[in-house]
């Protein structure tokens, strides 16, 4: 019988993860590709980065239980030329807010969801959406750690119901038996793992 611990992970420590494989990413999007198209339809780069910048910003107030508005994405490369630094040093607020004592407990938002499936959600958008901008902009994908992908798929079970009804997971794509764990979990939010490997396969050529 296997008598060893399983590790719990805090939120915290996987956004802090996860933050460290999205501030190259974020630094390496260069100002020519703002225009370009992503695997989110609805965002090209300059739009993907304005949201996860206000993702990245509401959820350090989940995080605090305080309030949070979603609507209305600012423009944050139009605000700042230092918009990239900015991003990178709201992530770093994310991960303070989420490691702060009590962040995890108890619910948080307007709909009361336990507090540690939000942060899991802050997590999934860094996660994802970093994936997302380094695909768009032809950077090496940045992956993520085995603990993150691990938290990420309780969620997704959790949330891909609801977030399908609403238009924010796409349906499931057909992904190989070599695919990944981390490839399985972007195909379960309706993102095709290979998005813009082709392109990127024949500009080397």
């Amino acid at each position: 019988m296997d008598t060893k611990a399983v590790k719990t992970h805090g939120i915290g420590e996987l956004l802090a993860l996860a933050s460290r494989r999205a501030v190259p990413v974020v630094r390496g999007i260069p100002d020519a590709a703002l225009g370009a198209p992503t695997p989110c339809a609805e965002y090209d780069v300059r739009a993907l980065a304005g949201h996860l910048f206000q993702v990245i910003v509401q959820f350090q107030r989940l995080a605090a239980k305080e309030a949070s508005d979603f609507s209305g994405a600012a423009d944050v490369v139009a605000e700042s030329p230092d918009w990239r630094e900015r991003l990178v040093g709201e992530a770093d607020r994310l991960v303070a807010a989420w490691s702060a004592p009590g962040a995890e407990e108890g619910t948080t938002g307007a709909m009361g969801m336990p507090a540690r499936l939000v942060g899991s959600m802050a997590l999934l958008d860094l996660t994802v959406h970093v994936w997302d901008l380094a695909r768009a902009t032809g950077q090496d994908d940045p992956g993520a750690d085995e603990a993150v992908v691990a938290e990420l798929a309780g969620a997704v079970d959790q949330l891909a119901p609801t977030a399908r009804k609403m238009g924010v997971f796409g349906e499931p794509v057909p992904v190989g038996e070599d695919a990944s764990a981390f490839e399985r979990l972007l195909a379960r939010t309706g993102r095709a793992p290979s998005w813009g490997r082709t392109a990127q396969a024949s500009s080397r050529e």
